[in-house]
């Protein structure tokens, strides 16, 4: 099947798990491919805004550009009555993705803007000397706070959410990293990481590399700083096995990524979402131009044409 009929494909899901009559997507399918809600989370709805805006800044198939259009039109006022952060996050991700391509979108512009504002404001209530985040506990998909603040900055040149996004993605970075041997090490979603509390080592995801990855990139365009580079790498070698275990996640056999790290082991099924996490931080380093050998981890990153990457593990 071709990359087209694919996105096609999923397009089409989208549309199917969108709730016309509320303007939310559900969630859960099951096997009898009836809906078992009517209206799915804030973190699902967010990320579904997220591909959304992406297909529309940045594809240039017109059919699924319209198709997408469609439902970003529909599912963007919801929003604005969500309480997640993260559900803030993904989606001013996605409307500043959609307004790379239409940048006169005023409604879009503010729907935008006020969930930049409310990820401040959270900073501001949370923040102390020795805690620079958002809430009083690190927990998932962290680094995409920082990243859809250093978004919004990108287009409205902000210097509040342009300091305010690179201090705690910095923050981050110095706590998700192991002292004296220098790889990144994620927090674990065995518990988390509450404010004043002991964090937890393990189990380590992949979406927190690929989102670590992601932000620092979004960093350095920004910045032009190297320090973001390298932190982008960081994070990128902890799937190829500059962790914790010195266990590769990707798999190069399959194409896969295994899911996460145990105390003691690799969890060896290689779930969508891991896959995903480590495939859009693969594509994010191409489309940088990223050309490095990390020697402690043996592997290479090769870019003999800025169009044809590939990934090489010895």
């Amino acid at each position: 099947m071709t990359t087209g009929n694919l996105a096609s494909r999923y397009l089409a899901f989208l549309g199917h798990a969108l709730n016309a009559v509320n303007g939310s997507f559900r969630n859960f399918l099951s096997y009898g491919r009836s809906w078992s809600e009517e209206q799915g989370s804030e973190d699902s709805h967010g990320r579904a805004l997220w591909a959304l805006g992406t297909v529309l800044g940045r594809s240039q198939d017109q059919s699924l550009r319209g198709a997408a259009g469609h439902l970003f039109e529909i599912a963007v006022p919801a929003v604005v009555a969500f309480s997640s952060p993260r559900a803030w996050a993904f989606a001013v991700m996605g409307i500043e993705e959609y307004l790379n391509a239409f940048p006169g979108d005023r409604d879009a512009q503010e729907t935008s803007s006020l969930l930049a504002a409310r990820l401040t404001r959270l900073y501001d209530t949370n923040q102390s000397l020795d805690w620079l985040w958002f809430e009083d506990v690190l927990a998932y998909s962290n680094a995409r706070l920082p990243q859809a603040l250093l978004a919004a900055a990108r287009r409205t040149s902000n210097s509040q959410l342009l300091s305010v996004g690179l201090e705690t993605l910095n923050w981050l970075n110095e706590i998700q990293r192991c002292a004296g041997q220098d790889h990144f090490v994620p927090i674990g979603s065995h518990g988390f990481y509450r404010k004043g509390c002991e964090r937890a080592r393990f189990d380590q995801q992949p979406v927190e590399a690929g989102g670590t990855v992601s932000a620092c990139l979004e960093a350095y365009r920004l910045t032009g700083d190297d320090h973001w580079r390298e932190q982008a790498w960081r994070a990128f070698n902890w799937f190829l096995g500059s962790n914790d275990l010195q266990i590769a996640l990707y798999d190069a056999s399959t194409g896969g990524c295994r899911d996460g790290l145990h105390p003691e082991r690799v969890n060896e099924n290689q779930g969508a979402e891991s896959t995903l996490a480590f495939l859009m931080a693969h594509v994010e380093m191409r489309l940088q131009g990223e050309v490095e050998r990390r020697p402690s981890s043996g592997n290479v990153f090769t870019v003999r044409d800025p169009d044809k990457v590939r990934l090489e593990i010895h």
